[in-house]
């Protein structure tokens, strides 16, 4: 937008995520040069009517906000999607799985979200020695799930790196 219309005119780059959709989400911003203390609380401001807002001090910064938070709600949807088809195929009914999975996920977020201890932490509290819950987690660390989380971050932040080049080249 800066070759377009130069570097003095103010410009605030936003990635807001699906979650603002109910006054839930958590929009990323950076303003360039341009962008004056009141345009930027008025853009925090704006945002900030559908959830929480942060801003990065560098705009290369956006991909990796994308790859996280922007498309983050695609990837809790598929780890709830992941519990739902568990829970059925452990004989429970479909209303059942989903009200299981949804809650779980929301309830274990808001905790997270709540308590000052790290999420490590939180995670401990629930894994108990030679049960349940540390055999899960010992099977997710021999299927690497870990790993294939982050390297696919990885890959949608070298997707939006890409997409990027490819504005600029137009």
């Amino acid at each position: 937008l800066e070759s377009v219309f130069g570097a003095q005119t103010p410009i605030v780059r936003a990635m807001p995520n699906l979650p603002a959709s109910v006054g839930r989400g958590i929009s990323v911003l950076y303003a360039n040069a341009a962008v004056s203390a009141a345009q930027r609380d008025l853009s925090g401001a704006l945002l900030g009517a559908v959830g929480q807002v942060a801003w990065v001090a560098s705009e290369a910064l956006l991909d990796p906000v994308t790859a996280v938070s922007g498309s983050g709600p695609a990837y809790v949807f598929f780890f709830i999607e992941a519990l739902e088809q568990a829970a059925k195929e452990l004989g429970l009914s479909g209303d059942a799985a989903h009200k299981l999975a949804l809650h779980t996920f929301s309830g274990a977020a808001k905790l997270a979200a709540a308590s000052p201890d790290p999420i490590s932490e939180l995670r401990e509290r629930v894994t108990s020695k030679g049960g349940t819950t540390e055999a899960a987690l010992a099977s997710m660390a021999r299927d690497h799930v870990r790993e294939a989380i982050v390297r696919a971050i990885h890959a949608a932040n070298a997707r939006g790196r890409e997409l990027g080049a490819q504005l600029d080249e137009e």
